[in-house]
C-alpha cells in the first residue's frame, strides 16, 4: 500500500527556524524539570505520553489529518518504523529525566554534544550523505572526547551514549517514516499508550499511588508535560524531513550548550576533569564543523556572484 505524501513539508528557511526553536525548548528543559523533580522518572514519562496524545489528536482533527492517520495505521512498514521510533524516544525521555533528577546534568549535556556527530555518521551510513575532510576531523575530535570520558568518567559514560544513540536513531527513523510530523508523533503516543496506562494503573493500585494530584503546582507541571513534549518534537520532525540530516545534526549543538550553562549556573554541579576534557574536545569539533559550514557557504555565495 502506498501512503499519500504529507504535503505540508516546510521550506528550508522554515525548517531551520523550527529546528532552532525545538533546540531552545530542549535546552531550557532542565528548568521545567525542577518542577517535577520529585516525580519518579518512569512515572513522569508515562504522564508525559498520556498528556501528549490528546494534544496531538486535537491537531490531527484541526488540521484535517485524519485520512493520513488512517493510511499510516493500515501500513505495516510505517507502523513498524514508528514502533522503533517510539521505543527510542521513550528510552531518550527516561534517560534524560533520570539524568536531571539525579544531578547528572553534564552527562546529559555531553550526550547531546555527542548526538550531532552520531547523527552525521548515521546520515553517511544509512542515507548516503557525504562528509568533508573537516567534518570527518570533527567526528574524530568528538571521539577523543568520548575516549576521555571512558577513562575518567566511566560511571556516566553509559548515560551520555544512551542519550546520543537513542535520539540519533529516533531522528533517522522519523526522517524515513512515511508518516508526517504530526501524525507520526500521534501514532508514537498511541503505540506507547497501553504500556503507560498499564504502568500508571499498577502504580496507583499496587505501588502506593501516583504523584498526580498530591500537589497543585506539581500536578499542573505534570499536565504541561504534554505541551513540553509535543511542541519541540513536532518542530524537530518537521525540520528533519526538510533538511539534510548532517545539517540537523549540526543544529543539535544548541541544546547541550544551554544545558551545560544551566549545569554551571543553576544546578551548580561539579565539573570533573574527564568531563572538562571531553567538553574541550567536543567544543573543538563544534568549531571545526562550524568553520566547514561557513567556508562552504562563503564559497557558494562567491560562485553565485560570479555566475
Amino acid at each position: 500500500m502506498s501512503i499519500t505524501a504529507d504535503q505540508n513539508t516546510a521550506t528550508r528557511g522554515q525548517a531551520v527556524f523550527f529546528a532552532f526553536l525545538a533546540h531552545m525548548f530542549w535546552g531550557f528543559m532542565p528548568i521545567y524539570l525542577i518542577l517535577v523533580a520529585d516525580v519518579p522518572a518512569v512515572e513522569f514519562v508515562a504522564w508525559r505520553t498520556s498528556f501528549t496524545l490528546p494534544i496531538c489528536l486535537f491537531f490531527v482533527w484541526y488540521r484535517g489529518r485524519g485520512d493520513h492517520l488512517r493510511e499510516c495505521l493500515s501500513d505495516r512498514r510505517t507502523m513498524l518504523t514508528l514502533l522503533g521510533s517510539s521505543a527510542m524516544i521513550a528510552i531518550n525521555w527516561l534517560g534524560y529525566i533520570w539524568a536531571i533528577q539525579n544531578t547528572h546534568v553534564y552527562a546529559a549535556s555531553l550526550g547531546y554534544y555527542i548526538l550531532p556527530l552520531n547523527m552525521m555518521l548515521l546520515g553517511v551510513v544509512f542515507l548516503g550523505e557525504k562528509l568533508s575532510l573537516r567534518q570527518w576531523a570533527a567526528v574524530a575530535l568528538a571521539a577523543l572526547g568520548v575516549g576521555a570520558l571512558a577513562t575518567g568518567a566511566l560511571t556516566t559514560l553509559w548515560l551520555s551514549l544512551t542519550l546520543a544513540m537513542s535520539f540519533g536513531i529516533y531522528g533517522l527513523l522519523r526522517k524515513t517514516a512515511a508518516a508526517g510530523p504530526l501524525v507520526g508523533l500521534t501514532l508514537e503516543a498511541i503505540i506507547l499508550l497501553p504500556l503507560v496506562l498499564g504502568y500508571l494503573g499498577y502504580v496507583q493500585f499496587f505501588g502506593g499511588g501516583t504523584a498526580f494530584g498530591r500537589d497543585t503546582v506539581e500536578t499542573l507541571a505534570i499536565m504541561a508535560g504534554g505541551l513540553m513534549t509535543a511542541i519541540p518534537l513536532l518542530l524537530f520532525a518537521s525540520a528533519a524531513r526538510a533538511l539534510p540530516y548532517t545539517l540537523i545534526g549540526f543544529m543539535q549543538f544548541i541544546a547541550p550548550t544551554l544545558v551545560f550553562i544551566l549545569g554551571l549556573t543553576v544546578f551548580h554541579e561539579e565539573l570533573q576533569a574527564a568531563q572538562l576534557a571531553a567538553f574541550l574536545a567536543i567544543w573543538g569539533a563544534v568549531a571545526l564543523f562550524s568553520w566547514d559550514i561557513w567556508a562552504k557557504s562563503r564559497a557558494a555565495r562567491a560562485a553565485a556572484a560570479v555566475a
